[in-house]
């Protein structure tokens, strides 16, 4: 057997060192990207938490104007969760459940057209100038104006602003979420 032969088969592995160097780098490597996806993430929740409260909004609107009676969107906060309700009756007759389980529930003259609930878990917050927004059944306006805050966990944030005529406008401050305009 030629020795150079011979030599060349005892090498054909890896060394425990440069086991050691390779799992180094891709550590090295996933640690630099891993913050970055989560950021990708975060940016996707908060838009498609915006996206949900949008379609809120805009289906209290349309539905106060179809049915012909007021028709409210109320934010609630619950166990870990914030809560949209698009209702009609007071504010006061929709609640969520503490169990996420458990869907929102109306009583009095309130009845339950939709919710939405957002999980403290989504890394997205909600807060409103306005825990209660009416929408008329004969103009579509609304009282009172209203800016929504959704904050995501690194702290971009979309608003969406209602205004006395029910349209609704989107924005970041300072431009912080792609494709949104600044505020």
């Amino acid at each position: 057997m030629n020795k150079s032969h011979a030599t060349a088969r005892r090498n054909t592995g890896f060394t425990l060192i440069e086991c050691c160097v390779a799992m180094s780098v891709a550590t090295v490597l996933a640690t630099t990207a891993v913050p970055g996806l989560q950021s990708m993430l975060d940016g996707q929740k908060l838009r498609n938490a915006s996206a949900d409260l949008v379609s809120d909004l805009r289906l209290a609107r349309d539905a106060a104007l179809t049915r012909g009676e007021n028709v409210r969107i109320t934010v609630k906060a619950a166990a870990g969760a914030s809560c949209t309700i698009v209702h009609t009756g007071a504010a006061a007759d929709c609640v969520c459940g503490a169990d996420p389980a458990v869907p929102p529930s109306c009583t009095g003259n309130g009845t339950l057209l939709h919710s939405t609930r957002l999980a403290t878990a989504s890394r997205v917050t909600l807060a409103t100038n306005a825990a209660s927004v009416v929408f008329d059944p004969q103009h579509g306006t609304s009282t009172p104006t209203a800016t929504y805050h959704l904050i995501a966990a690194d702290g971009r944030e979309i608003r969406q602003i209602v205004n006395l005529m029910g349209r609704i406008r989107s924005c970041s401050p300072q431009g912080g979420v792609t494709g949104q305009r600044a505020c």
